[in-house]
């Protein structure tokens, strides 16, 4: 099923401020809330694409690339996940709530529910930060994808102690704040009644348990420095700033929770004869008057190697050749652009006595006169003052 337009999905237009992104996102989130909704499954669908859409709008870069892509942008990434954003987990969307409604969801004075990031029992699980890193390709890459073998230096899990932060199991000891829940609740006296707020544990950090032995690797953090190698597949049809995401590969989080993504920085490195103009190659050609006269066959030089094109007799210098389907394809996409080849003649400088004996008698020929109008030179006319 294609996706809605993120604008259509929060009720905004293209030209919506930040904050009227912002608070389209919290009126469709509290209305569209599971703890409002609870076994309502369109609800909950509708509460996800809400995430979403606000995911993307509120990140002035990824809004841009939406604007520019669309959901093309969405599925060029190698593992489905986006560069302009993708689909989103209850945990994903918890941990916007912070931003949107000040540090938990909007329900925990109203339903008790734990705010944030959240694991099994409601216990706060952390999330590792995003990494971002730059690959560049060839022209040829770009056109038919590539497999890239990066390696990179991140936050890795601890061997040691498997990413826990203890010395040993019997190291952790239930928080004895929140009693391993995670969270603490609060009753509050107001004009309106008693209302009950909940908020991450100060004492554990919402992991529900503190550690009395830390790992002496990773003192306690769970991750240490290291390096992985990240196979990374890059569909064709990229272009120069487009970014990639790849979900789970950035900096491991502390205490087993939820890696970052890894962001890929796409660079396209200049190719000696080709140009790139959208989907499309450009070959500046350049003939000999003669052989731009007479015609000829030449080899000119494509993505997919070499090809020989017929230059017809009479061919006038600024034509363009196209050669269909030569050029680089859309991202996902079947269609594939052309090659077009500019026609530039190249007149010589320098000229010996026979050659330019040879001309002269040309020079009178019908055939050598473009139709001059009455103030336009012919072309020998034109050349042979340039040579004097």
């Amino acid at each position: 099923m294609a996706k809605r337009d993120y604008y259509d999905v929060l009720g905004v237009t293209k030209g919506s401020t930040a904050e009227e992104i912002k608070k389209a996102y919290r009126k469709m989130a509290i209305k569209y809330h599971p703890d409002k909704n609870e076994g309502d499954k369109a609800a909950e669908e509708k509460f996800k694409e809400a995430a979403e859409a606000y995911e993307v709008l509120s990140n002035a870069e990824k809004r841009q690339r939406y604007d520019q892509f669309g959901h093309a942008a969405n599925a060029s990434s190698p593992n489905g996940g986006g560069y302009g954003g993708g689909s989103m987990n209850m945990d994903d969307i918890f941990s916007q709530f912070g931003d949107i409604f000040g540090g938990g969801s909007p329900f925990e004075g109203f339903f008790g529910g734990g705010g944030g990031r959240q694991g099994s029992g409601g216990r706060r699980v952390a999330r590792g930060s995003n990494l971002r890193i730059k690959v560049r390709l060839t022209l040829e890459e770009i056109a038919n994808g590539a497999e890239k073998k990066i390696k990179v230096n991140k936050q890795v899990l601890c061997k040691t102690c498997d990413g826990s932060g203890a010395k040993d199991k019997s190291s952790f000891n239930t928080c004895k704040t929140c009693g391993g829940q995670g969270s603490v609740r609060r009753v509050t006296n107001t004009i309106l009644g008693q209302m009950q707020t909940t908020s991450t544990c100060p004492t554990c950090n919402g992991e529900g348990s503190t550690i009395t032995s830390k790992c002496n690797v990773c003192h306690g953090e769970g991750v240490v420095r290291g390096e992985e190698t990240i196979t990374i597949n890059v569909p064709a049809g990229v272009s120069e700033g487009m970014q990639l995401s790849m979900s789970g590969k950035g900096n491991a989080a502390p205490r087993g929770g939820m890696p970052g993504d890894l962001i890929i920085l796409i660079e396209e490195i200049p190719h000696e004869t080709l140009k790139r103009d959208g989907n499309n190659v450009i070959y500046d050609l350049h003939v000999n008057f003669v052989d731009a006269a007479i015609g000829t066959s030449i080899e000119v030089p494509t993505i997919d190697g070499k090809a020989k094109i017929k230059l017809e007799p009479g061919t006038q210098g600024g034509k363009i050749l196209r050669l269909k389907g030569k050029g680089v394809p859309e991202v996902n996409s079947y269609h594939r652009g052309d090659q077009l080849i500019h026609v530039n003649i190249w007149t010589p400088k320098a000229l010996s006595r026979e050659e330019r004996e040879m001309l002269e008698k040309l020079q009178g020929s019908p055939n050598f006169k473009p139709n001059p109008g009455k103030n336009e030179k012919s072309f020998f006319e034109r050349m042979k003052e340039y040579f004097e």
